[in-house]
C-alpha cells in the first residue's frame, strides 16, 4: 500500500512539472523587439484604467504609461465614483499632459460588475484603434504596449494578454500570488492554446489586456462578460466564442503590479471571483484531487515510507517530493518569483484548496465577498 501511495503520489507530481517545463518556454515568448518609428507610423494606442480608489497607485500607473515609447498614446482614467483624492490626482496630470483625459463613471446598472462596466465605457470614450485595459497597480515599462503590439500583430492574436511581474510583499502574498502561474503552466497546454481556438483553452490575465477595436466589438465589448467578476478567463472565452484567436505571455520585463497589500486583500482577492474558475462546481474536484497529489501527497508518501522503513517507497516518495518543488524554483528563476514562495509551495497549495472550497461555500450559501464597497465589484 504504501508503495502504491508513493508511486500515486510520482505520477501526480512528474505530470505537472512536465507540463510546466514544456510550456514555460513557450509562454516566454520573444517579446524583445517593439515597433519602432523608423520602421512604420507608431501605432494609436488608448490606454485605458478603471480607477475606484487608487490615490497610492494612479499617479504611477499613469506616467508609466505616458512613459512608453515607439507609440502615439491616450491615456484614459475614468473615475468610478471613488471616495480618495483619484479624480484629484488625475486632473492635476491631464492639466499638464494633454494626452491624458478623465472620465467620470456612471451609475453600476443592475446586473454588471462594477469593473466590466468601466472598461466598456473606457472603451466607448477611447480614440484609437489599439485598446489596451490595465489595472491601476501595474507599471509599464517604456517598451511594453510598442512589443506587445508587434507580438500580437506578427501573430494574429484578437485578444493578448501578459502576466506582469507579480510584486509581492508580505509572506501570504509570496505563498498565493505565484499559484495563478503554477496552475496557468501546469495544466493548460499552451501549444495546443494557440492551436485550436475552443472557448475552453481561453486564458489571460486580467491586469493586462491589448486588443484592436474591431476585435473587441466583434467580441462583444465588456458587455458580453457584464456579470462577471474574473475577466482573465471569462473576456479571452468570449474573443474564441466569436471566432477570434487570444494568447498569454509572460510580461515580467514589460510591467510589474502589485495587486495586494495584506493578508486579508489576498484572501478577499482570491475569494471574490474563484467560483469563476477553480472554485466551480463541475472542476473543484479534480483540481483538488491534482493539486493536493502534485504538491502534498509527496509528504505524506514520504513520512509514511520512512515510517514503514520501505526503502523503494521512501526513495519514489521522496523523488515526487522534489519534482512537486520544481515548477515553482523554477519560477522564482525565471519569473521572479520568491524563493521563500517557492520553499513554501505545500503549505501554499494547501492554502489555496482551503479558500477555493470556502469559495463553493460562499457561493453555494449566496454570499458576496464585497470589494472596494461593492459587492458587485
Amino acid at each position: 500500500m504504501v508503495l502504491t501511495l508513493a508511486i500515486i503520489a510520482l505520477l501526480l507530481s512528474v505530470f505537472p512539472a512536465v507540463m510546466f517545463l514544456v510550456n514555460l518556454p513557450l509562454f516566454c515568448a520573444d517579446l524583445s523587439t517593439p515597433f519602432r518609428s523608423e520602421e512604420m507610423p507608431a501605432p494609436k494606442v488608448s490606454v485605458l484604467i478603471p480607477a475606484r480608489d487608487e490615490e497610492k497607485s494612479i499617479g504611477h500607473c499613469i506616467r508609466s504609461a505616458l512613459g512608453c515609447e515607439h507609440i502615439d498614446a491616450e491615456v484614459v482614467v475614468m473615475d468610478d465614483a471613488s471616495e480618495d483624492r483619484t479624480a484629484e490626482i488625475v486632473a492635476e496630470i491631464a492639466e499638464t499632459d494633454k494626452r491624458v483625459r478623465l472620465i467620470s463613471g456612471k451609475p453600476l446598472p443592475e446586473g454588471w460588475n462594477g469593473k466590466q462596466h468601466a472598461c466598456k465605457q473606457l472603451a466607448d470614450a477611447a480614440a484609437h484603434e489599439w485598446l489596451v485595459f490595465i489595472d491601476a497597480d501595474v507599471r509599464l515599462r517604456p517598451t511594453s504596449l510598442a512589443s506587445l503590439i508587434r507580438y500580437q500583430n506578427d501573430h494574429q492574436v484578437g485578444l493578448l494578454s501578459a502576466f506582469p511581474n507579480q510584486i509581492t510583499g508580505t509572506w501570504f502574498e509570496t505563498w498565493l500570488i505565484p499559484m495563478m502561474h503554477f496552475i496557468l503552466l501546469c495544466y493548460l497546454p499552451f501549444s495546443r492554446m494557440r492551436s485550436d481556438g475552443s472557448p475552453s483553452l481561453a486564458a489571460g490575465c486580467g491586469q493586462l489586456f491589448l486588443s484592436r477595436r474591431e476585435d473587441y466589438i466583434k467580441a462583444g465589448t465588456h458587455e458580453a462578460i457584464r456579470q462577471s467578476r474574473h475577466d482573465g478567463v471569462k473576456l479571452p472565452r468570449a474573443y474564441r466564442e466569436n471566432g477570434l484567436t487570444t494568447d498569454v505571455v509572460d510580461g515580467t520585463r514589460l510591467a510589474s503590479c502589485r495587486m495586494y497589500t495584506n493578508t486579508a486583500e489576498v484572501v478577499r482577492g482570491a475569494l471574490k471571483n474563484a467560483i469563476e474558475g477553480i472554485a466551480n462546481p463541475r472542476v473543484i474536484v479534480i483540481f483538488t484531487v491534482l493539486l493536493f497529489g502534485c504538491s502534498v501527497l509527496p509528504l505524506l508518501a514520504t513520512a509514511w515510507a520512512i515510517e514503514q522503513q520501505q526503502i523503494l517507497a521512501t526513495v519514489l516518495s521522496l523523488g515526487a517530493l522534489v519534482v512537486a518543488h520544481v515548477p515553482r524554483f523554477v519560477a522564482a528563476a525565471r519569473l521572479k518569483q520568491s524563493w521563500l514562495g517557492a520553499c513554501c509551495h505545500i503549505p501554499a497549495t494547501l492554502a489555496f484548496l482551503v479558500l477555493q472550497w470556502l469559495a463553493l461555500f460562499n457561493h453555494l450559501t449566496g454570499r458576496q465577498i464585497a470589494w472596494r464597497g461593492r459587492t458587485q465589484t
